[in-house]
């Protein structure tokens, strides 16, 4: 897309006036993340990805990447000088622990900052968002010498990483793996197997990729339970801590995608290369879950970017698209037909995706400064309480915001007529490129069965009954108040559906799980069109209020966007409810050789 416009004021408003930023600067480490500093960082944020990364989208589609011959990977034209700037600019570090020189910044940062990268540039955005990931579970698990070898490196991003789990037998089902780990007498291993679907597997960025590869030592138990994590350098680090002797890592093949072409999916081949434990033996998948959760939030980010980026796209057809008159009359008579924003249906797209956008961007905040308070707030039990609500809203998250992140790329599309089904206008490439969102880190299906199975009703129902007091106490607070009507009485009937469906799983689903599995994914949409309209609420809330001329029309746009959301997609959720509660019998009723 040749404009894009990066929601620097948006973020703002939900940091400054929404949420607070407070929650995050009076946190120990992060009294530095001051209004004034943050719009700056934010702004000049802005500024790179429209100027630097955004000219990589559609080269990226393109072109894609390559393997040679020799075995090298190069990225498309333009993809090594954006990630050189990426780099000079001290991006990588933003929220990395100073003691590995970074910046020490909130994770918060890291997340707004993912949303701008990726609503630039999708498949750029993959190489720093692997790499985030792969240090984050280095810096919780790994041993002091590996964390001082690798993480000054990777925050950088001289070195960049990747995550390797998928195997080609085993997708999901971890616990099938082959790939083995054979120790050797320096306390290292010699790790051979083969991994397919890698994101970022190699590539001529970074001067050497660091792989966090999932493996299973001899002799271990059978299953998820027998899984170790090592990391494993494409080069050896020398004894000064440059890349040395190649590792006896290998690429396979580049993997032909529907999109994100311009990452490099690899498939990874390991052949008795050289690698370290990261954590205890046979604790991987632990190690592994603090990078694979990482992703998710990084992910549902990747579904709020494209259907930003299509939104864009598509308003701006839309302005100037003429076609046909408006249904009241002609809005441009001088010339040959109206634009196509007059038409009520393209009106309805539009705003469907924009209203969706902007609570889905609240949400993305909110769950991120959750984490924040996780791991900073002083007080143990404030801390409890965060991470409770952000391990029960990452599945939400990520299947919640990358199905609709998808489906309003197809609106985007949509908008165009014709012309979105040809690539010249790349209205197409949002589509192809939103798709994945919904399979990998978990395909969504997993993420509604992780919500009913795993996260409703660990720690005895702890974190959703506290979030069900939450919801209830915000809509009593408000409940008289008149201005708020048309935005918390939704809301009411929103989280009440919540209530009944997760009461109803209680009832019926020990019984026959099978219940649990007919209405996850309807449960996960169900909670995720819930949580939007608590963020549509709350900015609502703010917007009434406003006293200042000047920022009149700003908060006019927010509250008819509220409304829209509370009229328009919060009746969804007594669907959903309904849908829920007829179990699983008719969908069960089919013998398996009658399809």
């Amino acid at each position: 897309m040749p404009n894009l416009t990066i929601p620097v004021e948006e973020t703002m408003f939900l940091l400054k006036e929404v949420f607070g930023l407070e929650q995050l600067n009076t946190l120990p480490g992060y009294e530095e993340a001051t209004d004034d500093l943050v719009e700056a960082i934010l702004t000049e944020a802005g500024k790179f990805c429209t100027e630097v990364v955004l000219p990589t989208n559609r080269v990226g589609d393109t072109e894609g990447c390559t393997l040679h011959e020799d075995g090298r990977v190069t990225t498309p034209s333009g993809f090594k000088q954006a990630w050189e700037q990426y780099v000079e600019a001290g991006w990588m570090g933003l929220t990395v622990d100073p003691q590995y020189g970074g910046q020490g910044l909130p994770v918060t940062l890291n997340v707004i900052l993912n949303e701008y990268i990726g609503t630039a540039s999708l498949a750029f955005s993959m190489y720093p968002g692997l790499t985030q990931g792969a240090y984050a579970a280095m810096n919780v698990h790994a041993s002091d010498a590996i964390k001082n070898t690798y993480l000054p490196k990777m925050a950088e991003g001289k070195w960049t990483g990747t995550m390797n789990l998928t195997e080609a037998h085993c997708g999901t089902d971890l616990g099938l793996l082959r790939t083995k780990a054979v120790a050797s007498d320096d306390g290292s291993y010699k790790i051979t197997g083969s991994k397919i679907f890698i994101s970022a597997g190699d590539h001529d960025l970074a001067e050497n990729i660091v792989h966090l590869v999932l493996a299973r030592i001899e002799g271990a138990p059978k299953g998820t339970k027998g899984i170790s994590l090592f990391v494993v350098p494409k080069f050896l680090p020398d004894s000064d801590n440059n890349p040395g002797d190649a590792n006896h890592v290998s690429v396979g093949k580049i993997e032909e995608k529907m999109g994100i072409h311009g990452n490099s999916t690899c498939v990874m081949n390991f052949d008795g290369s050289t690698g370290w434990l990261v954590g205890a033996e046979n604790g991987g998948l632990k190690a592994m879950f603090v990078m694979m959760n990482e992703a998710r939030l990084g992910v549902a980010v990747q579904g709020l970017t494209q259907s930003e980026a299509a939104y864009q796209h598509a308003r701006d057809y839309a302005m100037e698209r003429l076609q046909g008159r408006s249904l009241t009359g002609p809005k441009n008579p001088d010339g040959p037909a109206d634009p196509l924003i007059v038409h009520p249906d393209i009106r309805r797209m539009l705003m469907t995706m924009r209203s969706f956008n902007e609570a889905a961007r609240a949400f993305c905040v909110y769950a991120s400064m959750q984490s924040d308070i996780a791991h900073k707030h002083p007080d143990e039990k404030v801390r409890q309480q965060a991470d409770d609500r952000l391990s029960l809203l990452t599945p939400v998250l990520k299947g919640h915001l990358t199905d609709v992140g998808f489906d309003n790329a197809v609106l985007g599309q949509q908008v165009f007529g014709g012309h979105g089904y040809i690539e010249e206008t790349g209205a197409s490439q949002f589509v192809r490129d939103a798709r994945i969102a919904m399979i990998y880190e978990g395909a969504n299906g997993i993420q509604a069965l992780d919500l009913v199975g795993r996260k409703l009703m660990a720690n005895g129902g702890r974190g959703i009954m506290a979030l069900f007091q939450e919801l209830g106490a915000y809509v009593e607070k408000h409940a008289a108040d008149e201005a708020l009507v048309p935005y918390i009485l939704p809301l009411k009937a929103g989280a009440e559906d919540l209530q009944k469906a997760t009461m109803w799983f209680g009832n019926n689903a020990l019984g026959n799980p099978d219940h649990a599995g007919a209405g996850s994914v309807d449960y996960m949409h169900l909670f995720g069109t819930v949580m939007l309209g608590y963020m549509w609420a709350q900015m609502a809330e703010v917007a009434t209020k406003n006293q200042d001329e000047s920022r009149k029309s700003f908060f006019d746009t927010k509250l008819a966007l509220a409304k829209f959301y509370m009229e328009r997609t919060m009746p969804t959720t007594a669907m959903r409810r309904d849908r829920i509660m007829v179990g699983a019998d008719s969908l069960m009723a089919l013998p398996a050789e009658a399809f």
